[in-house]
């Protein structure tokens, strides 16, 4: 096998399905606010994590073309921060957020297309008519949806009429983490406490309830993408079946990206999902884009091939209302 350690020469064409980008709107927006999620300057401050430092440079437009240009990235898709909450804030308050976040993504340049966001299923009824709209709109290439609303078979259930709008529309599903909640017990937590820990336990929580809730049987063709390699979820597919779950056989339209994980545990993932279910997703400005997995092969498959099959965009098809992406080399 060779070492994983090893940078091979990077493919052309990849295309990164999971970066966030804030836009100036949105940022002005947050900067309005009293409550959390709120900035003071360049400084985060939500409900359930401590004060977090943003670096500005992170959401400078040019900055990041050039980064990703130096990836060899030629597509990055962009997706609101849900660890913010805004999709839980209910009312107008989510949904001037919301909005802003769709006009900045419209406005940025065509290295960019984005996912989609919409209010918590748990703050009113769905939002089926404006998520229809958004997707039918080249620019967004899908939903994203928070991994804390999922974490259970009914999530999974009560997400539905959103679920099948992205069916219908050929789009696919971003299974993203979400809020973290406050703590109310005492001692501090370490800065990487949500990511390392909240964060993935949420990932694995969804990914299992899809499993519970036959997602697959209630949505044939919904291709469904879940980051960080679904909290590595996958690798606990023995203890699943060790603990009365069914052996279930490898779903071609259910992904998992890189973002956050080694090329080493990669490699375990590999032997569970096989490498058709890995697309390339760094979660930059907190990542950068994987070079290489496995060989050059495989690193062309998860950086080029992959992601354009769960976007539904084949090697050089076009996507949304009739926009060419680029094509894999």
């Amino acid at each position: 096998m060779p070492d994983p350690a090893t940078t091979a020469p990077r493919t052309e064409g990849a295309v990164d399905v999971h970066q966030h980008l804030w836009t100036d709107e949105l940022v002005d927006r947050l900067r309005a606010r009293s409550r959390a999620p709120y900035l003071r300057g360049w400084t985060l401050h939500t409900e359930g994590e401590p004060p977090y430092e943003v670096d500005p440079s992170h959401h400078d437009v040019a900055t990041r073309i050039a980064a990703d240009t130096d990836a060899e990235v030629v597509t990055a898709c962009v997706g609101l921060s849900s660890p913010l909450g805004i999709e839980h804030l209910g009312g107008p308050a989510s949904r001037s957020l919301l909005d802003a976040w769709h006009r900045g993504v419209r406005d940025l340049p065509e290295h960019f297309r984005g996912w989609a966001a919409v209010p918590s299923v748990a703050s009113g009824e769905p939002d089926v008519d404006g998520l229809a709209a958004l997707l039918a709109e080249d620019r967004f290439v899908g939903l994203q949806l928070p991994a804390s609303d999922l974490a259970t078979p009914y999530g999974w259930e009560a997400h539905a009429p959103l679920l099948r709008v992205a069916e219908l529309a050929d789009a696919p599903v971003l299974v993203h983490p979400g809020p973290e909640p406050h703590r109310v017990q005492p001692g501090r937590l370490p800065a990487w406490w949500a990511p390392v820990v909240g964060y993935t336990a949420q990932l694995q929580a969804a990914w299992w309830a899809w499993s519970a809730a036959s997602g697959r049987a209630l949505f044939p063709s919904l291709r469904v993408g879940f980051v960080a390699a679904a909290g590595l979820a996958p690798l606990l597919t023995e203890r699943h079946v060790l603990r009365g779950g069914d052996r279930e056989a490898v779903d071609p339209l259910l992904h998992v990206d890189t973002s956050g994980i080694g090329a080493r545990t990669l490699e375990s993932v590999v032997r569970v999902l096989g490498v058709d279910a890995l697309v390339l997703g760094s979660d930059r400005p907190y990542g950068e884009p994987l070079e290489a997995l496995l060989g050059d092969a495989a690193s062309h498959a998860v950086r080029v091939a992959n992601p354009r099959r769960l976007l539904g965009a084949g090697s050089s098809a076009a996507l949304g209302g009739g926009r060419a992406w680029p094509a894999a080399s």
